[in-house]
């Protein structure tokens, strides 16, 4: 084999061949399409045609989901409301300070905001998210003394 050459071969009946992103020569007859998958061609030799390999496959970390499948899992489960409960306990700069350690994202404003609501009206909602990430902010909270629950987020938040 002398040359090889990496590209997307296109689903499209339009479509023969792309060749690497931004090249000014593409081998496309008709509009090009994005749609393709990975493949390697060889040249056997002057005139004697290409070979196709098999397709490049996308590298994958053992052991972890794709980006795609973490994706389609987010969308398919349900949310989660984190419930944050008033309590006589803990001082109200500490629950503020708790909430933004515990909740990535969480700004002084959001935090201060819960906080009073959860002192006015007995709870708030702190967060809602995907069962296993409420699961584990909830223990997050508990485990630094907030009193917190979990339930489904019914009805469009």
């Amino acid at each position: 084999m002398e040359t090889a050459i990496c590209g997307r071969l296109a689903l499209s009946p339009n479509t023969v061949f792309n060749s690497k992103p931004g090249d000014k020569h593409t081998l496309c007859r008709g509009a090009c399409t994005h749609r393709g998958i990975l493949m390697a061609v060889s040249a056997a030799g002057p005139g004697k045609g290409g070979v196709l390999e098999r397709p490049i496959k996308e590298k994958t970390t053992p052991g972890r989901e794709s980006e795609f499948d973490l994706r389609k899992s987010r969308k398919t489960s349900p949310p989660y409301r984190v419930i944050l409960h008033n309590d006589n306990f803990n001082k109200r700069e500490y629950v503020v300070q708790v909430l933004m350690k515990v909740i990535p994202g969480m700004t002084l404003d959001i935090a201060v905001n819960i906080m009073q609501e959860a002192h006015h009206n007995g709870l708030s909602v702190v967060i809602i998210c995907s069962q296993a990430d409420a699961e584990d902010h909830c223990m997050q909270l508990r485990g630094n003394g907030l009193l917190s629950s979990i339930e489904p987020a019914s009805g469009g938040c």
